[in-house]
Order: structure tokens, then C-alpha cells, then sequence
């Protein structure tokens, strides 16, 4: 399968990697030079400590609100949480905010029915998406959604607009987005410990993930709904 469309098209990809990996390292090496006190990760995690359990419940909730109303990229706040808090809690506190939205996302969609997802999500994903989630199965959403730079949070909104049951639901989000949250959260760790190389690696492994899952979204898409009907399970 040919991985992008045109050579227009792989040269805005491999711009679009470029970019994205350049602002993270520009934004590391700005901050360690002219905000010190931030990439002393030590005594960020003290500061951090005299909230108490505020400061995970802040993370959670910022992490939450990014899969609802989505301003920021989930990724990003994975790193920040593994700079602060390490590859454990870090992973913890970011996959429970993302489970936390996801599951807001698909209860609202559950309860308000299709205007209100209409109302949400861009008109353009809905068509795109919108046949993909009401055919496909369980395997085939885990198969989706473990891809980085897909519109996984727009699908927990459709999804709501199955006759598939919350419990169910969260668990396939859950095993399908540890991966990329486990690369991106022990990157931010690896970061706050000085190690940038292995750091900015592991970005760029998401970052390139995330580009080729965005690029081949529709192809993407395509392959799970021929494939999954034919599994076993």
C-alpha cells in the first residue's frame, strides 16, 4: 500500500513531522535556557507536591476535557504528565483522564442522541465516520483507535450512537490508547531526567505514527471495516 497519496501529499507529511519535532525540541531547549525552575524536574515535583492530591486531579481533569471539548492533543498532556510525574503515575494519571472523557463523550452521545453529536463534531467527520462506527465491531474499533492521529476522539462521540454498552466501550479505548500514552508519558519522563536523545526519540516515533495515522485515516478506515467482518471473534 502506497503510503502517501501524491508527492504533494508526502511532502506536507514529512513537514508536518519536521515541524511538529522541531517545536518540541525548540520548546525544551528554550525552557531549560530562559525557565529553569521548569526543567528542574525535582523541584517542579516539590512545588507540585504542596497542592497534594490537587495536582493529579488537575492533570486528570485537563486530560478529560481534551478528548470532550478538544483544544488541546491528548499526546501533549501525556508528556507533560510524565515530565511531572513520571512513567508510572504519569501513564495512571493520563489514561484515567482519558477514560474519564471518553466515557463523558460517549454518554452524551448516548443521551442526547444524533443532533447533539451534530452539534459537536465537524460535518465532515460525521460523514467520513459515521457509517465506519455504526458497521464496525468491537475488534475493529480496538484496530482504530490503537492508531495515533486518527480521530479517536470524535469516534467516542459516534460511538455513543451504538447499541454498543459503556463498559464495553471502555475497555477497547482502554487497551487501545495505553501504547501511545506509554511512549509519549515515559518520553516526558525521560525528558525531566535529562535523557533528551531517548526523549525526543520516543516523540518522534508518536509524531511520525500520528502523521502516517493521519495521512491514511480514510485508508485506515477502509481496511478495518473490509477485515474485521471476516475474524473469528
Amino acid at each position: 500500500m502506497q503510503l502517501f497519496a501524491s508527492a504533494s501529499d508526502r511532502r506536507r507529511g514529512i513537514l508536518a513531522i519536521v515541524v511538529v519535532a522541531a517545536a518540541f525540541v525548540g520548546l525544551y531547549l528554550f525552557v531549560r535556557e530562559y525557565a529553569g525552575f521548569i526543567t528542574d524536574a525535582e523541584a517542579l515535583r516539590a512545588w507540585l507536591r504542596q497542592f497534594g492530591v490537587l495536582a493529579p486531579l488537575v492533570f486528570v481533569a485537563v486530560q478529560a476535557l481534551q478528548v470532550v471539548v478538544a483544544p488541546i492533543p491528548g499526546q501533549v498532556v501525556a508528556l507533560v504528565a510524565g515530565y511531572l510525574f513520571g512513567p508510572v503515575a504519569g501513564t495512571v494519571y493520563s489514561l484515567t483522564g482519558v477514560l474519564i472523557g471518553s466515557a463523558v463523550a460517549f454518554s452524551l452521545a448516548k443521551r442526547y442522541g444524533r443532533s447533539f453529536v451534530e452539534d459537536v463534531l465537524h460535518e465532515d467527520v460525521i460523514t467520513r465516520f459515521d457509517g465506519f462506527v455504526e458497521t464496525v465491531g468491537v475488534p475493529g474499533l480496538f484496530a482504530f483507535v490503537i492508531i495515533p492521529g486518527l480521530p479517536d476522539d470524535a469516534v467516542c462521540f459516534l460511538s455513543g450512537l451504538t447499541k454498543w454498552s459503556l463498559p464495553t466501550f471502555i475497555a477497547v479505548i482502554a487497551v487501545g490508547r495505553l501504547p501511545a500514552y506509554v511512549f509519549t508519558v515515559y518520553a516526558g519522563g525521560e525528558l525531566a531526567s535529562g535523557r533528551v536523545l531517548s526523549g525526543v526519540a520516543l516523540i518522534l516515533v508518536v509524531v511520525v505514527a500520528s502523521a502516517v495515522g493521519y495521512y491514511k485515516r480514510e485508508a485506515v478506515r477502509d481496511l478495518v471495516a473490509r477485515v474485521e467482518p471476516r475474524l473469528p471473534f
